[in-house]
């Protein structure tokens, strides 16, 4: 039961990231329609910024991060300027393929900047647990408790953050005027634009919120003292299994399926290697997309997505 607890808590830690980097994709694609395939490189560059940000001018984390978020958020909306506004009226999927030609521009951009050398952002927590229920102790430099459940605080801090902010985003889209508007392009653009709201301004900002989200979960995902690389990009595409099991157009579907994602991974890292060693390492980095194919089976719109009518 300690074992099962403590692979629960860790997978919301990992899950509420996942959720972050959903949403972030998400609300990008409820304003302009597009699946933004350039995120994971978005992600990685947020990263970056953190880490030259934390280590190499010696600013606090947590200056660091608000820093970076803002940086990668205007790089965001200046590419939707410049490579995304040009594509309006033309069909998604172009959109969608340009999309994937600025994720490997992107990359490789990283890869010059990461210069092939692993980076650090930090480790706020200092790798500190918490033992709940039982006493902590410490062998061999190996931390472990007896009789309760370990508990890592960066996984708490990572779920707590992750869903603030999600949070915080859901609570300023339902209640400013900005947000509001926001939401109706989202809804009908040509209703939007009847109303005098400039659809364009949307986009941008819908692009600037998506990158910084997206920098943030970066600056989470290094946060635990682990060195990342540019490769580390892909981490993000956990999230497209997260927002088809959630619903494509749905915020709250994709922090469902983040969580989801999260845990399932969590619990299959744990028992998979005990229970069903055949199936071979690293097992659970395959689980997001039976979830999501066993999804699009029952439910092709999603948990919590907009079910399409079509008259025929």
């Amino acid at each position: 039961m300690t074992t099962l607890l403590s692979s629960l808590a860790t997978g919301l830690g990992q899950g509420a990231v996942y959720a972050l980097i959903a949403v972030s994709f998400v609300i990008i694609y409820r304003a302009t329609g597009v699946l933004n395939f350039a995120q994971p490189a978005i992600l990685i560059l947020g990263t970056f910024a953190t880490s030259v940000l934390a280590t190499q001018a010696g600013l606090p984390f947590w200056l660091a991060v608000p820093i970076a978020m803002v940086l990668v958020a205007l790089l965001s909306a200046g590419i939707e300027r410049v490579a995304i506004r040009p594509m309006v009226g033309r069909p998604a999927f172009s959109a969608a393929i340009v999309t994937v030609g600025l994720f490997i521009a992107l990359l490789v951009v990283a890869f010059r900047l990461f210069d092939s050398q692993p980076r650090t952002v930090g480790d706020p927590w200092q790798l500190q647990s918490i033992c709940l229920g039982g006493v902590q102790t410490e062998a061999f430099g190996v931390t472990g408790c007896t009789g309760g459940v370990l508990i890592y605080e960066n996984a708490i801090a990572r779920f707590v953050i992750s869903l603030a902010v999600i949070g915080l985003l859901g609570w300023w889209l339902t209640r400013s005027k900005l947000g509001l508007a926001m939401r109706a392009t989202s809804l009908d653009q040509e209703t939007a634009l009847a109303q005098g709201i400039s659809v364009g301004r949307m986009f941008s900002i819908s692009w600037a919120i998506g990158g910084g989200l997206a920098a943030l979960a970066g600056a989470l995902l290094g946060a635990n003292g682990s060195v990342v690389q540019a490769t580390d990009a892909l981490f993000a595409l956990v999230a497209l299994p997260a927002i088809i099991v959630g619903g494509l157009d749905s915020l709250k579907g994709a922090v469902v399926g983040g969580l989801i994602v999260g845990i399932a991974m969590a619990l299959t890292k744990t028992y998979q290697p005990v229970y069903a060693p055949w199936l071979g390492t690293n097992f659970e980095n395959v689980v997001p997309y039976l979830i999501m194919l066993v999804v699009l089976l029952v439910r092709p719109y999603g948990i919590f997505g907009t079910r399409e009518v079509q008259r025929v």
